[in-house]
């Protein structure tokens, strides 16, 4: 029995091909029907299809691209083309597709006849030889599977200690550099799991000498050596493609495949590529993370982008936090720590927005006029024509150091105002909590400790501090602290050691942790940019 399926858009050949059929084979063929590439495509997933007659120009997917997907689907299927077109083109891309006939209409009733025959006798052979084979392949794919996914286990789960030789020695696996990817499916049935697995085994290795674990809950893992012979789509990588490229195109066209042949709602999380086994567990870590970027309802995430996804909103929340420290320091009229901050602003916002220069200049825009709300928050009657120019002067000019100075103008422009009412309205209290602190800054001070030697409960003194500073009693102190050990470094005779202790710190690691976390450098880094 011959299952033979009949593609073409007018339904007059397939009726008058049907005739032939039925009339010349009779109960020897089973003959399924489709007006589309589409209708095709959906008959070969469901039914076992031995021979196809397929048209070129048909709506939707045409004749070529639908025999491209069908042989990825099940490359034994005989094809043969039926085309008015009697061209030299689609005939040798037919061909290089796999195409067993290229067939012009009209085709004569004999003509038709023998080409099945011939079609029948090719299916019967390559039936004959996967009988032949099929004991023994399923030996050794049950063998196979289970050392593979022992395999990807053992990278899962793998340790300094690992030993992965006996597993590249079995796999043949010579080359150095490799990814791995989790794949996820939505619902896997207990009765269909098996049939699923092997679904995404045969699509992985149709494409390339994936190593495939077994389901773990409904995920799968898989670990990819990265050869120069990549197998991937050949209109989409040339010969030169770098690395990066072919490992992203070839899993592109993986997930292609897999949605079209297991499941639309399948999820895959792609790592980098890494050139140490031994980081393997760690690799297979940053593939999860990938998978959990992509949307619930199916898609494909690479590592990498996840990386410069998080990067970029990180870059993002340390404007916002910059912008906050700027606006508290202004409001206490801290000068010095306002221009710093000013520089670490404007030198990020130029790294994150470098290529959009719009949404660059209205970040500045905003700003500014939050500095001047500020200052006028303090200052009802603050008055300066400079801020009225803002607008025009930011837009003007792209010189990054131009605009950093007219901001720190701006905002020294809001200090001084700031000080010079601030000095009147001062709390006294806050002024002989801040000399207090400065006086013992190489000591522990802790707020219970300066509450008890101004006489008044924790809770109101660090009500009063934020109040008074903007900012709360241990960020104070830590700023305080920080500025003078930038002061301190500037002398080669104290060691690093020293520096921390003459600032109030007992561990020099911590020390140096907040100095880099302020300053962008180690007290070390900070002290040698000091001498050149």
């Amino acid at each position: 029995m011959y299952n033979i399926l009949l593609t073409d858009d007018e339904q007059i050949v397939i009726d008058t091909l049907s005739l032939i059929l039925n009339r010349n084979f009779n109960e020897e063929v089973t003959i399924f029907t489709a007006l589309s590439g589409t209708n095709a495509l959906e008959i070969v997933r469901k039914e076992k299809i031995d021979i196809i007659f397929m048209d070129i120009h048909m709506p939707g997917i045409n004749g070529l691209e639908t025999i491209s997907l069908i042989k990825q689907i099940n490359p034994n299927i005989v094809i043969c083309i039926l085309s008015a077109y009697d061209q030299f083109q689609y005939a040798q891309e037919a061909i290089n597709l796999g195409a067993y006939k290229y067939l012009t209409k009209p085709v004569n009733r004999n003509l038709i006849v023998q080409t099945v025959r011939n079609c029948m006798t090719l299916v019967d052979a390559k039936r004959g030889a996967l009988s032949n084979n099929i004991e023994l392949h399923e030996k050794l794919s049950l063998v196979s599977s289970i050392v593979e996914s022992d395999f990807i286990y053992s990278c899962i789960f793998s340790n300094s200690s690992t030993d992965f030789s006996s597993y590249l020695d079995y796999f043949e696996i010579k080359d150095t550099k490799f990814f791995m990817c989790c794949i996820e499916l939505s619902v896997v049935e207990q009765e269909k799991r098996y049939d699923m697995y092997m679904k995404v085994r045969d699509v992985l290795t149709s494409k390339s000498r994936a190593i495939i674990g077994s389901f773990m809950t409904n995920r799968v893992g898989a670990f990819f050596p990265l050869r120069e012979d990549v197998v991937v789509d050949e209109n989409s990588t040339s010969e030169n493609a770098d690395e990066e490229t072919k490992m992203r195109d070839l899993m592109q066209n993986l997930y292609q495949l897999l949605s079209l042949n297991v499941s639309s709602k399948i999820r895959i999380g792609v790592s980098q590529i890494e050139s140490d086994i031994q980081h393997s567990s760690q690799v297979y870590n940053n593939a999860l993370t990938a998978l959990n970027s992509t949307n619930t309802s199916g898609g494909l995430a690479f590592y990498s982008d996840t990386l410069i996804h998080n990067h970029e909103n990180a870059q993002i929340k340390k404007i916002a936090d910059l912008t906050t420290r700027i606006i508290n320091r202004i409001k206490v009229a801290d000068a010095g720590s306002v221009t710093q901050l000013i520089s670490e602003y404007v030198n990020l916002i130029y790294e994150v927005y470098e290529n959009q220069t719009d949404i660059l200049k209205n970040h500045l825009i905003e700003f500014i006029f939050n500095v001047r709300a500020c200052t006028s928050s303090i200052i009802q009657d603050y008055k300066n024509e400079a801020f009225d120019s803002a607008f025009s002067t930011l837009a003007s000019t792209n010189d990054k150091a131009t605009i950093e100075q007219y901001i720190n103008d701006r905002c020294l422009e809001c200090v001084t105002a700031i000080a010079s009412v601030s000095v009147k309205k001062s709390n006294p209290l806050i002024q002989k909590a801040c000399s207090y602190i400065e006086e013992n800054i190489a000591k522990e001070i802790s707020l219970e400790q300066l509450a008890e030697y101004l006489g008044v409960s924790t809770f109101y003194l660090s009500k009063l501090f934020k109040e008074e500073t903007g900012d709360n009693y241990i960020s104070y102190v830590t700023e305080l602290r920080l500025a003078k050990a930038k002061k301190l470094l500037q002398d080669d005779s104290l060691i690093i050691k020293e520096v921390t202790s003459l600032v109030g710190y007992n561990d020099q690691n911590y020390f140096s942790k907040l100095f880099k976390n302020k300053y962008g450098l180690s007290p070390t880094e900070y002290r040698e940019t000091l001498k050149k």
